[in-house]
């Protein structure tokens, strides 16, 4: 029997020390649109595996074995108290591989892989047993959580559009495909579809998989991708080989190496610090329009299981991705079905743990596996270009004024073409130069924020309206 919420409370939770409990068909009911995103969106997890075997010399089944590993971790975080689908560090991705280019796949590499993940696991714990994560997110100055955001969203983007990049070299079906994802999930005339027509709520309801069955469709109708080869059965990871490629068979990394790992750290971890502010935004979008849960956000708490998560991989899996603390395209499509009230997702908990639970046992459906093995890089294009639209989006919705904008937009140039650390550097720098003002100058003339109109629905005895709200 499902424990049942009250009105306006926190939806129920066994407390388990810092964690949160919350088991399905205890806590919380399947979700039948996750289930479905899930067996088509899993092959997300699949797409670490190229570059798993380019730059770790891991074989496609202990590959896959340390995708399952990671299937593990991602279904952690709701379960135990945070209201995200998590993720890799997504646009991290490419600095991961800049420091693993300099090291020779095999051993080499993966002793690399882990020095870099131990010194990620390093900065989460430290930021959660001190507290520092959340004291970071509520005071570190809008332009610059702004200028992370676009920074990040612009790398993500350049990266898939510039020469080699996935959507520079399959334009067709990228290009197609990955503006119908954009147009599902955000337009704003879709929106007034979803809100009028049940087949278009029921379209929006499945987020990005419309848009990737589409990209699929072109990509094999144009010959852009291979036609798959479908076999039956069960996948079985090479769990008895995976120990060849662990840290405890080819050797811990030493001081020097972990050392050199750290400003890559540093990097992934300004990145995943930009994830989480995107998840504190789009969960603020739609909880005030659901007045029935009381959400808790607790950034220590995401520290601190984030952080976990890294440590698990370093000696079971490491992994390029990393482990962040957030799927930015699957926790926007989430939050979007969320916000039509208790029928369509009765608790956030629900929708985010339902999608990876199914993710990861889709991970052994060999029929599955085999039909979108050769359109992996479609699933990893798309969720860069939708993670790279929303950074920039809530990026704006951090600014307040035209001072902080040159702030956030230098600083957003710098850390995309220079990397994370450069842009910190100088946009802190401008921000104390440009921006800071003296406590007592502020007071005397405080900022007005920008009155922005957001068409988002709400709730009401008739059913679902538009109301402008005013941020």
């Amino acid at each position: 029997m499902l424990l049942k919420r009250e009105y306006g409370e926190e939806h129920p939770y066994w407390p388990l020390g810092p964690f949160k409990l919350r088991l399905p068909f205890i806590h919380f009911r399947w979700e039948v649109p996750e289930t479905v995103q899930a067996l088509v969106m899993f092959v997300i997890a699949m797409g670490m595996i190229p570059l798993l075997e380019q730059y770790l010399g891991v074989p496609y089944e202990v590959a896959l074995a340390f995708v399952v590993v990671c299937g593990i971790g991602f279904i952690l975080p709701p379960l135990l108290g945070v209201p995200f689908i998590a993720g890799w560090i997504t646009p991290a991705i490419p600095v991961v591989l800049l420091f693993l280019s300099d090291f020779t796949p095999g051993p080499e590499a993966i002793r690399a892989m882990v020095a870099l993940q131990l010194m990620v696991t390093a900065i989460f714990l430290f930021m959660a047993v001190t507290r520092l994560g959340s004291k970071l997110v509520n005071n570190i100055p809008d332009s610059i959580k702004a200028g992370i955001l676009l920074g990040a969203g612009i790398a993500a983007i350049s990266g898939e559009i510039s020469a080699g990049g996935r959507l520079y070299n399959t334009p067709i079906s990228l290009g197609i495909g990955g503006l119908v994802t954009l147009y599902v999930l955000f337009s704003l005339s879709f929106r007034d579809l979803a809100e009028k027509h049940r087949w278009a709520r029921n379209i929006a309801a499945y987020g990005m998989v419309p848009g990737m069955l589409v990209t699929m469709a072109i990509g094999w109708g144009v010959g852009e991708y291979p036609l798959p080869e479908i076999e039956w059965g069960m996948a079985i990871p090479d769990f008895a080989g995976i120990w060849g490629y662990l840290p405890f068979a080819v050797g811990l990394p030493g001081l020097e190496l972990l050392l050199a790992a750290i400003p890559t750290a540093v990097i992934a971890y300004i990145i995943a610090f930009g994830d989480i502010i995107v998840g504190q935004s789009l969960i603020k979008r739609v909880d005030h329009l659901r007045p029935d849960e009381k959400i808790e956000v607790n950034v220590d708490r995401v520290h601190l299981i984030t952080g976990l998560r890294n440590l698990m991989h370093a000696f079971l899996a490491p992994y390029p991705g990393l482990a962040g603390p957030l799927f930015t395209g699957a926790m926007a499509t989430i939050a979007e079905r969320y916000r039509y009230g208790r029928k369509a997702m009765d608790t956030i908990y629900s929708g985010a743990s339902v999608f990876w639970i199914v993710g990861f046992l889709a991970l052994f459906m060999l029929p599955l596996i085999t039909l979108f093995r050769p359109v992996l890089p479609i699933a990893l294009s798309i969720t860069l270009l939708i993670t790279g639209y929303l950074c920039i989006a809530v990026a704006v919705e951090q600014i307040r004024n035209a001072t902080a904008m040159g702030v956030a937009g230098i600083m957003g140039v710098v850390l995309a073409t220079h990397g994370a650390a450069w842009g910190l550097g100088v946009g802190l720098v401008l921000y104390f130069m440009v921006e800071h003002r003296s406590r007592r100058a502020r007071v005397a003339e405080p900022e007005e924020p920008i009155a922005v109109e957001d068409d988002m629905a709400v709730e009401t005895d008739d059913g679902l309206e538009p109301e402008p709200v005013t941020r």
